[in-house]
């Protein structure tokens, strides 16, 4: 059994495997991704503000967490990943699920958007009622554009003036009946 819940600070232990597999996993799929410090993805699970699922033993199964830009007018589901020994068993749509879910409740009023270059993440967004958008449409917000700085395709974004990179710009519709669909889901998966 695998439970999926908002994070606490008793998930910290985890911090750092789920650091090491998120960039470990950027690097296999030769992908671009932010680089998170050990102190910033801290206090992402502190404030409550990630979701992650647990096996019945106690092991890290799958995360990810919220970031908000431009005073709460835009929020990001970042860092989706699942960890190698619980792949393919639906874990990061619903985990996913999870993280939209409480992005709405914290910051109702907000857009949601995110960047991915993962053919796997755009899927589950375009499930969840995302559409693919310019980059015009996001965050001006220069603290996000910083975030990208680590990123292996930085260079591109800043040839491009910030108006494309190699990640997909996708936010949500606004169309809450594909959500439902999926929110009467339990937040536990068996295995």
């Amino acid at each position: 059994m695998i439970t999926i819940e908002q994070t606490n600070s008793q998930h910290l232990i985890f911090c750092d495997a789920i650091i090491e597999e998120i960039a470990y996993s950027a690097s296999i799929r030769g992908t671009g991704i932010a680089k998170r410090s050990v102190e910033y993805l801290s206090k992402k699970i502190i404030d409550g503000n990630g979701i992650i699922a647990l096996s019945k033993t106690n092991e890290w199964a799958g995360f990810c967490y919220i970031e908000t830009w431009s005073n709460e007018k835009f929020v990001v589901n970042s860092g989706l990943i699942v960890n190698p020994k619980f792949r393919n068993l639906g874990l990061a749509r619903k985990i996913k699920q999870e993280i939209f879910n409480l992005s709405k409740i914290k910051f109702p009023n907000a857009k949601i958007f995110g960047l991915t270059t993962g053919l796997a993440v755009m899927k589950i967004n375009s499930e969840l009622g995302y559409k693919p958008i310019t980059y015009s449409e996001i965050t001006d917000d220069e603290k996000f554009w910083e975030g990208c700085k680590s990123c292996v395709n930085y260079a591109i974004l800043i040839s491009k003036d910030k108006k494309n990179c190699l990640c997909t710009a996708m936010m949500h519709d606004g169309n809450e009946k594909k959500m439902k669909k999926n929110e009467n889901e339990k937040s536990s998966i068996s295995i």
